[in-house]
């Protein structure tokens, strides 16, 4: 098996799994009603409700995936999108390491409001922070109004990691979104010199020193502490 494909393999691990090597923090942001919320859910739960009501304030869901011989936990905040409750989402920037961006094909508003929401991340996010980008609503193709080109145009115009077209009642993409997040956040922190960092908490970090986290790994105190018992 060669580097690189070593390099990709992972295996989909329950919601509920306890135990990980390394938590990531993301968020998912976009205009109300582009789907963020059913998205998320058939990503985490494989379940997709026709009638689910829009997020207040924000919902939280884990994701759980093994990379190679680490296992990796992902604590998606899914965030509300209408304008009176932007403020109380902002705090949520700051301390992400990726952003999931979507839009409805279907919605060229939301579309249009791309910019909004990538303006708020350069200005209150972390400014290491990756971004993906969510065409959703794929399903709706009858009633597409975005091309996929615009998609990809849009991705590729400000420098995001990658762009998915995808579908909260078919499934299409929705795993993958997330897997790919986890294998960025991954590789990204194989760079770092593990060994000689110290082991930290991201909440206490974030509350103590209010300061931007950069795309550093995260490790569970917990487990941390076990695995060192367990060395020799």
């Amino acid at each position: 098996m060669s580097e690189e494909k070593e390099k990709t393999e992972y295996e989909l691990l329950p919601e509920d799994y306890q135990n990980f090597d390394f938590s990531f923090k993301i968020i998912v942001i976009g205009d109300s009603g582009v789907g963020k919320s059913c998205l998320t859910m058939k990503a985490t739960k494989n379940y997709f409700d026709n009638y689910y009501s829009p997020t207040v304030g924000f919902e939280f869901y884990t994701f759980h995936i093994k990379i190679n011989d680490r296992t990796i936990r992902l604590q998606i905040w899914d965030t509300c999108g209408q304008e009176v409750y932007r403020s109380l989402i902002s705090g949520f920037y700051r301390n992400s390491s990726l952003a999931i961006l979507v839009y409805s094909i279907d919605n060229p508003n939301s579309f249009k409001n791309l910019e909004s929401w990538l303006n708020e991340i350069k200005t209150q996010g972390n400014p290491n922070i990756k971004v993906i980008l969510i065409g959703n609503k794929a399903d709706l193709e009858d009633k597409r109004k975005i091309k996929k080109e615009d998609g990809l145009k849009f991705c590729e115009d400000n420098d995001f990691l990658t762009f998915f077209e995808t579908s909260a009642k078919t499934g299409l993409n929705a795993q993958q979104v997330f897997v790919e997040a986890s294998k960025e956040l991954y590789k990204e922190n194989l760079k770092y010199h593990i060994s000689n960092r110290p082991y930290t908490n991201q909440l206490n970090l974030a509350s103590e020193n209010n300061t931007e986290i950069p795309n550093q790994l995260i490790i569970d105190d917990d487990n941390t502490k076990d695995k060192m018992n367990k060395c020799c």
